[in-house]
């Protein structure tokens, strides 16, 4: 499995690398403008990701307006976001207007920090990305 993990900060980049590690290869953005841009150059070369953990409160690009973007680019290769990469969102925010904007924007999982990592895991397993 092929990951990146969108998150400016440290602690949490390593929480999430520690927990995804047995699976496969973890990326690194530290906002929204480099997680489009990692997607991107992913799906460019054929080699897209997995999954994509990502944050909301970022510098630079937040993190709904990367998943609107994100899906954008999978929607210009004709890639359902069904059939497109995973994305679960892993951020403080728990109020009503964030959850269902990453939902309307074609989330597939959202994760509440600090992250569990049995419910992440079992997120994952729900996404099929790990049995």
């Amino acid at each position: 499995m092929k990951t990146l993990i969108v998150e400016d900060d440290f602690t949490s980049r390593l929480v999430l690398q520690e927990f995804l590690n047995p699976y496969g290869s973890s990326h690194i953005a530290v906002n929204g403008t480099e997680a489009v841009e990692a997607v991107r150059t992913a799906l460019e070369a054929g080699e897209p990701y997995n999954l994509v953990c990502l944050d909301i409160m970022m510098p630079e690009m937040d993190g709904q307006t990367a998943l609107k973007r994100i899906r954008d680019l999978e929607e210009a290769r004709g890639i359902l976001s069904t059939k497109g990469v995973k994305i679960m969102m892993t951020t403080a925010l728990h109020d009503v207007k964030n959850i269902v904007g990453a939902f309307s924007g074609m989330c597939d999982a959202y994760l509440i920090k600090p992250i569990d990592r049995t419910k992440m895991l079992d997120e994952m397993r729900k996404l099929k990305l790990i049995e």
